[in-house]
């Protein structure tokens, strides 16, 4: 019989060191459906402890300079690089990513994340203003809050959890983090090269286990004054109403039903493939993924034969395969969750052209427990259907046409979220007019996911509050002091 130690057992860092748990969950391969690793099933006790460790480090963090807390981070990201290969390989196992996809997104971003805010950190100024005619001038400090709790979740783990502890430690505050339970192994791997990177024992702790249990200790406790989350919505209302006595400051990155408005005029190619892309990369699993495709009529039929057949050609397969485009979804239960979405547009008359329940999905017998499902595109839905209204968050992407502009903006807003859109259309003049109405915090035009980190990021609706990025990020993380003099 196996024992325990089979598998790898991951422990908490708290203090600049490794501390054993309590009790451990597991955690599965979804490629093979098998326990990857033990993961700490943190509580209140052990989430208290990393929140003493931070409020002890917290003095002197806060006293170092921008240029010296730069250096620590840039040490990091070089650590990080210098083992590219062993975090995409840990990240694709523990996630179903594609190894192609860990390697050369995943990680080069999270090494990425702590190079950007260990260089912005260094050319934020503040405001100054002068009364002479009350001898008076003023200027602002912006000065750290204190302990960030900082809860990240599992389709991109390492890649937004340092999108989060980087501005956060660059802007002077020590941080306890929880990563998601399915996804815990890279995170656990960076707290090896912490030490080493040249950062204080307490500024960074890393708490892992479930959001019942470790999240809600976090978010719940008096000495944690700002939290940053990305997850559902649903997940952020409890964060909300939890963290409300004490008046925390919110982050909050949600959900999305992100819509792509394809035009008559739209260069068909490329927006095919560009949308084959956004709706199927990473298993769907991204939260700007499109997910719903509105396509003027004129062009609907010639779209939609492109796009059923650019989908057939997007291969499912283990995710070390290196001609794999998708791998498998995160957990047993994400998948049957995803799949019931497809069976209920069934149920509503819709039609499936390619995908699930219609194609044959071909893995190798050794993948056969592990959570795969293939890309899949459905017409014929209206538009209060719960496909066209819920985040599905996998491989599943809706495809109707419309008319006029204004009918694909009425469409495009009709949801409750309002995180990302996509307008593919050659005509500037109707890009402007588009963007400009369309309820997002983010929006393209012919391309997708292109992203420079000096700008704001977040939604609108329910798809969250507040904006993160190089200045958006900084003002969250630091509080703002205004300073009058007379002379």
């Amino acid at each position: 019989m196996e024992t325990e130690t089979a598998f790898l057992e991951l422990q908490n860092y708290i203090g600049g060191r490794f501390v054993p748990a309590k009790s451990y969950i597991d955690s599965y391969d979804p490629s093979t459906g098998k326990v990857n690793c033990k993961v700490p099933d943190s509580d209140n006790e052990e989430v208290g402890a990393a929140v003493d460790a931070a409020k002890a480090a917290f003095p002197i963090w806060s006293t170092w300079s921008a240029q010296d807390r730069s250096r620590v981070m840039n040490k990091l990201a070089d650590l990080i690089e210098n083992h590219l290969e062993e975090f995409a390989q840990a990240e694709s196992k523990d996630q179903g990513k594609t190894v192609t996809f860990a390697r050369t997104v995943d990680i080069p971003r999270s090494a990425y994340n702590f190079r950007f805010f260990a260089s912005s950190i260094l050319h934020h100024t503040t405001e100054c203003t002068q009364m002479d005619h009350l001898n008076c001038m003023n200027y602002t400090v912006r000065t750290p809050i204190g302990v960030a709790g900082l809860i990240s979740p599992w389709n991109l783990p390492l890649y937004l959890l340092t999108w989060k502890i980087a501005p956060a430690i660059a802007c002077g505050n020590t941080v306890v983090a929880k990563p998601s339970e399915m996804t815990s192994v890279t995170a656990w791997m960076m707290c090896r090269f912490l030490s080493e990177a040249g950062v204080p024992p307490g500024v960074v702790n890393i708490v892992f286990g479930t959001g019942p249990k470790a999240g809600e200790a976090l978010v719940c406790h008096p000495d944690v004054p700002v939290i940053s989350f990305t997850g559902s919505t649903g997940t952020a209302q409890r964060i909300i109403e939890k963290s409300a006595p004490y008046c925390k400051k919110l982050s909050l990155e949600l959900g999305g039903k992100n819509p792509a408005i394809v035009f008559e005029d739209a260069n068909l190619d490329e927006c095919v493939t560009t949308t084959v892309r956004s709706s199927f990369s990473n298993q769907g699993e991204i939260c700007l993924c499109t997910s719903r495709i509105y396509v003027q009529r004129s062009i609907y039929n010639e779209f939609l034969q492109k796009f059923v057949e650019a989908t057939r050609k997007w291969k499912v397969s283990f995710p070390s395969d290196p001609t794999a485009s998708m791998g498998a979804l995160i957990s047993e239960m994400h998948l049957a969750k995803v799949r019931n979405y497809v069976k209920k547009a069934l149920a509503e008359g819709a039609t499936i052209k390619c995908g699930e329940s219609v194609d044959t999905l071909n893995i190798p017998p050794s993948n056969r427990s592990g959570y795969f499902m293939l890309p899949t595109v459905i017409t014929g839905l209206k538009e209060e259907s719960c496909c066209m209204q819920e985040e599905i968050f996998g491989p599943v992407t809706c495809v109707v046409p419309f008319d006029t502009e204004e009918e694909a903006i009425e469409k495009a807003n009709g949801v409750k979220y309002g995180l990302a859109a996509t307008i593919w259309t050659r005509d500037v003049a109707r890009t402007h007019r588009v963007a400009k109405r369309l309820q997002a915090g983010l929006i393209w035009t012919n391309c997708w996911l292109v992203r420079d980190l000096n700008l704001p990021f977040g939604g609108m609706k329910a798809s969250g509050l507040g904006r993160e990025g190089a200045k958006d990020s900084y003002e969250f993380f630091t509080e703002v002091k205004t300073v009058t003099i007379k002379h």
